[in-house]
């Protein structure tokens, strides 16, 4: 049987047996990780970018409690995703040493912590900043949990394309959070986003391949093959290097971003391509690291070009 079509007995086991007594000290580091915290990182990284790039103004509180609100969510969103994947974490070198899997925390703790602060993030920025960004916090995380956990990741290689919308909307919700409304520049940073999504976690899944068969988890080099994966990754890689010229285009930022983010997608093609012309596992994962700083880098050049501008202006 697909180890993904069932809990195995060592997850049933620590569904009913308690963690081992802990201090209290450990037991907040366990919380911590079933947050992902270095996902949230860039999360919360990207929110603020959206937030700083709508136009308007907005109180620094206020900002503040936005962005903690964006990070609370994507943790909430983690630690459900952790409760639910607990199961396959166990077959996947890169996972089970994750707290759920080694039994260092208990499920039911796990997910109640998850659904309190998902329900907490969107309470406190329904009432503290306005109604759309709650909407879109909440719909962030539901279909983070119901969408891609709960039915696309364990059924489909289009898995991570679909669900991939989920890590796009922090800063569409950073945007709301100022203006109210979703322009079309909040847009232009979620189909960065987006289009990243797949080069970026197709990269992880090619060096991390044995893994996901392992799991039982259909991504595609384990469906399609290497080569249909590679070849995969260098036509999104082309969507993503055009979409990150549309700020230009629509006059969101000038040309200190626009010869950045040329140099980095020049850059990124290139490990592409290389990776695709070696066709050896060990390729993938320099451009996986890569697509990491390549993100947190196209972001920064947005905050760099928008203070450039109002220096300029000043």
């Amino acid at each position: 049987m697909n180890p993904a079509d069932q809990n195995p007995a060592s997850a049933d086991s620590a569904d009913q047996e308690a963690p081992d007594q802990r201090q209290p000290r450990f037991r907040v580091v366990e919380y911590a990780l079933i947050l992902k915290p270095r996902v949230m990182s860039l999360v919360v990284f990207t929110g603020w970018v959206g937030l700083m790039m709508a136009p308007g103004t907005i109180h620094l509180d206020t900002a503040i409690i936005a962005v903690l609100c964006i990070a609370v969510g994507a943790g909430a969103s983690g630690a459900i995703n952790m409760w639910y994947d607990r199961d396959i974490d166990l077959h996947m070198a890169r996972t089970m040493n994750r707290p759920l899997p080694a039994g260092r925390l208990n499920p039911w703790e796990a997910l109640t912590f998850g659904v309190a602060l998902s329900i907490g993030s969107v309470a406190i920025m329904a009432v503290s900043v306005n109604n759309l960004a709650a909407i879109l916090l909440a719909a962030t995380i539901l279909y983070y949990v119901l969408i891609y956990t709960v039915w696309l990741k364990r059924r489909t290689p289009q898995n991570i394309v679909i669900g991939g919308a989920s890590g796009a909307l922090p800063p569409v919700i950073g945007w709301a959070a100022v203006t109210g409304d979703v322009g079309l520049g909040a847009i232009a940073l979620f189909f960065i986003i987006f289009l990243w999504t797949p080069p970026h976690t197709w990269a992880l899944a090619l060096f991390r391949r044995g893994d996901y068969e392992n799991a039982g988890v259909p991504m595609l080099p384990v469906v399609a093959g290497e080569h249909e994966t590679r070849r995969q990754i260098i036509i999104y890689t082309v969507l993503m290097i055009l979409s990150t010229a549309v700020p230009v285009a629509i006059g969101m930022s000038g040309w200190l971003y626009g010869v950045g983010v040329g140099i980095l997608g020049i850059e990124f093609l290139r490990r592409a391509w290389r990776m695709w012309k070696t066709e050896d596992e060990a390729a993938a994962k320099p451009l996986f690291l890569f697509s990491i700083l390549y993100l947190f880098l196209i972001f920064l050049l947005l905050l760099a070009d928008r203070g450039l501008t109002v220096l300029l202006a000043a």
